[in-house]
């Protein structure tokens, strides 16, 4: 396993208004993973991000970016971390080479135009490297934003809503994009709305949930643990009403009465369908095909945060 290079213990935020925006949240990221941060509007993620990257002063607990407290070390633990915010903030008439060389000199490092240029080119923004930022399309604007974050050569980068208001196929460069950070050795963490980007592309998930980790887990894990199945049977008979035989399965009909829908857990060792298959062949139930459908990252996500009994995750440190 992979060594730990962002360290938050008991890190806990509340205003003088009296909202507890986060509480109490614990948590270790490994080196070079994807790590996806889901919730809610107004959720804790945000706040949570601006703690790590010394925006905001947290009113308990403790973070360590590759071994320096964000508070103690706040120098070396700010050099550390790289932030990529949601909102566009640069000045617009610069350009992205400038922008990029600027971001690294208010780190100390001396200019370095060689880094600059291999930052540019892995954003496809070399060829508009004199480009005033305002000339630029949004996709392009929010590559500067990353160019700005990776200057200072971050071990840690933050992503607050990296996609939002993008088209799709630009999410899937930036998809990409994200990747080619991790294999060059950078740690991603991501807070997202579109489950399909954290689906697609996060090693671990973290649910965030008014100010409380809720969950985190290995996305495989995850989806196998938490994610249900769902056989339909498409009936040669459309039905009415489920007979009373078939109660222990705890079935919908669907479709009209043409579809006997049954869910299950995938990752249970008896799925029960077996034993279904059989008592219909009994009651001389008929039908013309089945399919099964795996419950959705989306499915689980609702599901946690709309559970009014929501804990906070056990076991958040891996």
């Amino acid at each position: 396993m992979s060594p730990t290079i962002l360290s938050i213990s008991g890190l806990t935020k509340t205003y003088a208004s009296g909202l507890h925006a986060v509480k109490n949240v614990s948590l270790d990221i490994r080196k070079g993973e994807i790590f996806a941060l889901l919730g809610p509007n107004g959720a804790g993620k945000t706040t949570l991000i601006s703690i790590i990257c010394g925006i905001v002063t947290p009113s308990a607990g403790t973070v360590l970016a590759a071994g320096h407290d964000i508070i103690r070390d706040y120098r070396e633990a700010r050099a550390k971390i790289g932030l990529v915010p949601q909102e566009l903030h640069t000045d617009m008439y610069e350009t992205p080479r400038r922008t990029a060389a600027f971001s690294r000199g208010l780190f100390g490092l001396p200019p370095d135009p060689a880094h600059v240029e291999r930052v540019l080119r892995d954003l496809s923004l070399w060829d508009k490297r004199d480009a005033r930022i305002r000339t630029l399309s949004g996709g392009m604007k929010r590559r500067v934003m990353i160019a700005k974050a990776l200057a200072h050569e971050p071990e840690i980068l933050f992503l607050d809503e990296p996609t939002a208001g993008v088209d799709v196929e630009l999410r899937r460069d930036m998809w990409s994009l994200v990747r080619r950070l991790r294999d060059g050795g950078c740690t991603i963490i991501l807070t997202t709305h579109y489950i399909e980007e954290a689906e697609e592309m996060a090693d671990r998930i973290g649910v965030i949930n008014k100010g409380e980790l809720v969950l985190v887990e290995e996305k495989v894990k995850l989806m196998k643990k938490l994610g249900k199945k769902q056989l339909t049977l498409h009936l040669q008979t459309p039905m009415s009403a489920i007979p009373p035989e078939l109660a222990p399965w705890s079935l919908t009909l669907g479709a009209g009465g043409e579809d006997l829908e049954y869910s299950f857990d995938a990752g249970a060792q008896s799925s029960g369908v077996h034993a279904l298959l059989e008592r219909l062949g009994e009651l001389g139930i008929g039908f013309r095909d089945l399919n099964t459908q795996q419950s959705s990252l989306e499915d689980i996500f609702v599901g946690l945060v709309s559970a009014d009994d929501a804990v906070p995750a056990h076991g958040a440190r891996p």
